[in-house]
């Protein structure tokens, strides 16, 4: 059965976390392992690479095939596409269509061939010239134990042995910005922000400078999540790239303002940041991967849109996790 997460966009619950520049020195930037393998050909044989997808493979029935569970209502959701990044390999991507009224958008979910402890997900996304905003997006994380299927858990904190999710995803930010809006991570661990009354609604965290997440061209956008070593440790970390530049790196050592809700990263002031300890049992790992395209009215109108788009499309390509950095393919 196919399990859809409807999680809230609830902006009092988020934890605003902004990079330090001595935090993020730590992370390579620009070319990784894809430049060994020009337009990705081969990539999949890397020793650090354990899962590849570039909808190139027997046409859209073998595609579904290699992952576990489907979000395709009446079939209409999921497709193949000719549109593809420059200096892809490929012909084909895969084009995820939401309609409002009929369906809330589409996903591919599955778990990794290995469990890691730091895990890099990187794909190629496309939105549209006339983008809606998007409910969630793209996920990774851990489960225990893990699962065929996204297990959800929306509005209720992780208890540190079970899991612990991360998505990036475009948000307006009430309207600030245009759609499909800036990038920002969204976090599920044991150690969240909560609101007053009880529920834990995922935990926002992206750069002092907006990462835009663009419209009507090809982006390369990468994630790393690194568990923290030991159950006592507070040690994790996460980051992400735009087209191999590094955005936002929240490790230990970046300074944390003490006057915002949550947890504030400046450049200057403040306390230390000790780190994220993302779990309490050696055992979670990371081990899943899920594409989400989810696609609501809610969304539109917590961005004061009155009449959105019913119609709203998304490709993806070039999908690759590795426990190495992995950067832009090389043209």
């Amino acid at each position: 059965m196919t399990r859809i997460v409807a999680y809230m966009l609830v902006a009092a619950a988020a934890s605003l976390l902004v990079v330090s520049p001595a935090a993020a020195a730590t992370l390579p930037e620009g070319p990784g392992l894809a430049a060994r393998y020009p337009g990705d050909r081969g990539i999949a044989k890397d020793p650090a690479v354990v899962f590849t997808e570039d909808f190139e493979e027997g046409g859209l029935e073998a595609v579904l095939q290699r992952w576990e569970n489907i979000g395709n209502k009446d079939g209409k959701v999921l497709s193949l596409s000719r549109e593809t990044p420059p200096g892809s390999g490929g012909r084909w991507s895969l084009q995820v269509t939401a309609t409002l009224g009929e369906n809330q958008g589409g996903h591919l979910y599955r778990r990794l061939p290995r469990p890691l402890d730091q895990a890099f997900v990187r794909f190629y996304v496309r939105f549209p010239e006339e983008a809606g905003y998007i409910h969630h997006f793209v996920h990774m994380g851990g489960y225990r134990p893990p699962t065929s299927y996204a297990q959800g858990g929306a509005g209720v904190r992780p208890r540190g042995d079970d899991r612990v999710t991360i998505s990036i995803e475009p948000t307006g930010d009430w309207g600030r910005y245009p759609a499909p809006g800036i990038w920002h991570l969204y976090a599920y661990w044991h150690e969240m922000r909560g609101l007053s009354d009880g529920n834990y609604w995922g935990n926002s965290l992206r750069p002092a400078r907006p990462a835009v997440a663009s419209a009507g061209r090809w982006q390369c956008v990468e994630v790393m999540l690194k568990m923290n070593s030991a159950p006592d440790k507070h040690d994790g970390e996460l980051a992400f790239w735009l087209d191999g530049k590094l955005q936002a790196h929240f490790a230990p050592g970046a300074r944390q303002d003490p006057s915002a809700f949550g947890v504030e990263l400046v450049t200057e002031g403040g306390k230390p940041f000790q780190g994220f300890r993302w779990r309490t049992n050696d055992d979670l790992k990371i081990n899943f991967l899920w594409l989400l395209h989810y696609v609501t009215e809610q969304a539109a109108t917590h961005n004061h849109v009155e009449h959105p788009n019913p119609v709203n499309r998304v490709w993806f390509d070039d999908v690759v996790v590795s426990s190495a950095y992995i950067g832009p393919m090389k043209r």
